[in-house]
């Protein structure tokens, strides 16, 4: 590998440590969350269930389809340091917008909450293109729309299917790719995310608690997501200086 200055030291130290966390194998309380997820799923009719699978299908199908999804352009000629930078105040701009959103519609009841679904979605969606261009990739490829499905599939899924993404992100290079969207296994993708988020939102639709839960889950569930994509590039970058 090439020498590193002081920003991707410190970044493939993060990166090492992150790597290890999500690595783990599923423990007592992953398996818990897991059976929890379940018995709240039974207790949701199947319209609510169609509904939202629906509305995740149609906006994750964006990424990969949406001509005329507006892509910042990537950053060139910008340091490693630099890009880091900006990406920590994208995160932090977008956890802020996500809180403030999630507040409001959880003071607003179920509609507003179930409202809130679908504009998460699409604050998680541009936070990863302006993550991707800041570190100087081209939101509008093919290949690049997988890479941040993917991404979003690393901080939103179970134990077990984390793993086998993060070996994916790991080998990207040296991965197959599906070569259209009707060729993903969007099932599998929808089934991950909304059973990952379901249980934290629900908290949202309980009345008086639900603008503070809905401020707080939104604020974490951007900051875990911009984590995730920070040392998903960062793997490449350092790959690429290897």
């Amino acid at each position: 590998m090439a020498r590193l200055d002081a920003h991707e030291e410190q970044a493939l130290a993060e990166l090492e440590a992150w790597r290890a966390r999500r690595a783990r194998p599923p423990g007592p309380m992953d398996r818990a969350a897991r059976n929890m997820q379940a018995a709240v799923n039974n207790l949701i009719p199947e319209p609510i269930h169609a509904a939202v699978t629906k509305v995740i299908e149609g906006l994750t199908r964006t990424i990969l389809t949406g001509s005329d999804l507006t892509t910042a352009k990537p950053l060139l000629n910008a340091s490693f340091g630099a890009r880091e930078g900006l990406a920590r105040q994208r995160i932090a701009a977008y956890r802020t917008m996500a809180a403030a959103e999630g507040g409001v519609a959880g003071a607003g009841g179920f509609l507003l909450a179930a409202a809130d679904f679908p504009v998460l979605i699409g604050f998680k969606i541009k936070l990863l293109f302006e993550i991707a261009a800041l570190y100087g990739h081209d939101g509008e490829s093919w290949d690049e729309r997988l890479y941040i499905l993917s991404i979003f599939q690393l901080a939103f899924s179970n134990a077990d299917h984390r793993q086998a993404v993060l070996q994916t992100l790991e080998t990207w290079d040296e991965t197959e790719r599906v070569a259209s969207p009707d060729a993903f296994d969007w099932r599998t993708f929808q089934q991950q995310y909304r059973d990952y988020i379901d249980l934290a939102k629900l908290a949202q639709l309980i009345p008086v608690i639900g603008a503070p839960v809905g401020a707080f889950v939104n604020y974490r569930l951007l900051d875990q997501l911009g984590a995730v994509a920070m040392n998903a590039y960062r793997m490449r970058w350092l790959r690429a200086r290897g």
